[in-house]
């Protein structure tokens, strides 16, 4: 009686532990940004190909997958499996938010035309001009952004 009791009191002990700990799991991947009435990531834009031909392609709905809370489309079968594989390994920084205004302590939407790959990494930014001043010094906007990034849509 006293060994069923002390199960039933670890096991009642640890579910909190273990709940919170799956909370934190499922938790972990970032914010993804859409538009308004869209389900989007980057705005359909095909994120592997600015890692395998090194250019902004547009996505097609006919290779969709849907990860992290919004769709994210492909224009080929090859770039839709390679994502799949890894989407942490192509999915934008920030969640697809403007990088730079995430290394001021802020977002904004990221264009998907407004692109970096640095240190095997993507990053969105705003506009042509903000893209302009995010280059001007990319360590040191990624320094900030990484830490701001964290708890920013928090406040």
């Amino acid at each position: 009686m006293c060994v069923n009791r002390r199960v039933s009191l670890r096991t009642l002990l640890l579910l909190p532990l273990l709940l919170l700990s799956w909370i934190s799991a499922a938790s972990a991947l970032e914010p993804v940004f859409t538009r308004f009435f869209s389900d989007k990531a980057a705005e359909g834009y095909d994120v592997v190909s600015y890692f395998t031909e090194g250019v902004a392609v547009k996505g097609k709905r006919d290779f969709s997958y849907k990860w992290n809370g919004a769709t994210w489309q492909f224009a080929s079968e090859d770039n839709l499996t390679k994502f799949q594989a890894n989407p942490e390994a192509f999915a934008p920084q920030y969640g697809g938010y403007c990088a730079w205004a995430v290394s001021q302590n802020y977002t904004a939407s990221g264009d998907p035309e407004q692109w970096s790959v640095v240190g095997g990494k993507l990053y969105l930014n705003y506009s042509a001009s903000v893209k302009a001043t995010w280059l001007k010094d990319v360590p040191g906007h990624i320094e900030s952004g990484d830490k701001n990034w964290p708890g920013l849509l928090a406040k």
